[in-house]
């Protein structure tokens, strides 16, 4: 079965159970104690379990799929991986999924692979657990086409904690690991930065006249609130955001039926050449919403600066 799956589909099924075992891993070094904390810039930090995550992912990866490109947001480490890290096991029940013509034929040099191994480090390292996601997008081209987000610390609806919980979405196919929900009418719910608060930011929301904003870590935190119909858009004008943060969270909304672009409308591109950052900023909607009514409604002045 594994073998005869296509590529994407075999890609998918092996990422959620290595993003599952680099949870295992984040849970691990924060019970330790000694997150070894490096701070790589302002409100920018690495730690143990961002380092030892990451070699998980990307060593699993590269045993099952060797001519991909993989990008991942900490540097690249030479020392050796525990056998007890890689990951060779697929999730059978993706495996069992019917690929869309369109993604059938995929070559593995069209297929880049971009990894953010704990997402919402600052608060991983001030306790917030619950805003910490491992992020594993998949694009071809230009264009991403899959996403895992797993959340390490996930708690159920009795409040119990789990062993995490695994999202994943593939355009043309759907979601799996949660149940798409559509937020509240009559209100209007936006989440944004919680770290990076600019005076873009502040003009940005408050043009949009929420009932009620929502300040939280990490990208695929915020996404997540959107796929549960907590919020209705995630709004960020601004250049804190990199490929790695919405590579995943961008593919899981659109299997959703939601949207990802900039703050002008466009999409970005998740192409292995192209530049890290995401100057142009974040524009987020959930299932039901009119992104472009939210491009229109962020002040121009705003959007100019992000062209």
């Amino acid at each position: 079965m594994a073998h005869s799956a296509p590529l994407i589909i075999r890609l998918v099924a092996s990422s959620v159970r290595t993003a599952r075992r680099a949870g295992d891993i984040i849970r691990n070094v924060m019970a330790q104690g000694d997150l070894r904390i490096v701070e790589k810039g302002k409100n920018d930090y690495q730690t143990e379990a961002d380092r030892s995550a990451q070699q998980c992912i990307i060593k699993s990866l590269e045993r099952q799929f060797p001519s991909i490109t993989i990008i991942g947001e900490e540097e690249q480490s030479s020392c050796d991986v525990p056998h007890e890290w890689i990951v060779t096991e697929s999730e059978p029940d993706i495996l069992s999924l019917d690929c869309p013509e369109e993604l059938q034929n995929i070559r593995d040099e069209e297929v880049v692979v971009w990894v953010d191994p704990l997402d919402g480090t600052s608060e991983f390292t001030q306790g917030l657990v619950d805003h910490v996601t491992v992020l594993i997008g998949i694009a071809v081209g230009d264009r991403s086409v899959a996403g895992i987000i797993h959340q390490p610390y996930y708690k159920n609806e009795k409040g119990a904690n789990s062993q995490g919980r695994t999202l994943w979405g593939i355009r043309g196919i759907g979601v799996g690991g949660f149940e798409a929900q559509v937020p509240p009418s009559g209100q209007r719910i936006i989440v944004t930065t919680r770290s990076h608060r600019t005076p873009e930011v502040h003009d940005a929301v408050e043009a949009l006249q929420p009932a009620k904003v929502m300040y939280v870590g990490g990208a695929g935190h915020k996404v997540i609130l959107l796929l549960e119909g907590k919020a209705h858009a995630y709004v960020f004008p601004s250049t804190g955001c990199k490929r790695w943060d919405t590579c995943a969270p961008e593919a899981v909304l659109a299997a959703a039926g939601g949207k990802l672009t900039d703050v002008n409308g466009h999409e970005y591109s998740y192409c292995k050449d192209t530049p890290y950052m995401n100057s142009s900023g974040v524009l987020a909607t959930g299932a039901g919403q009119d992104h472009e009514w939210y491009i229109r409604k962020i002040p121009g002045a705003v959007r100019d600066k992000f062209v």
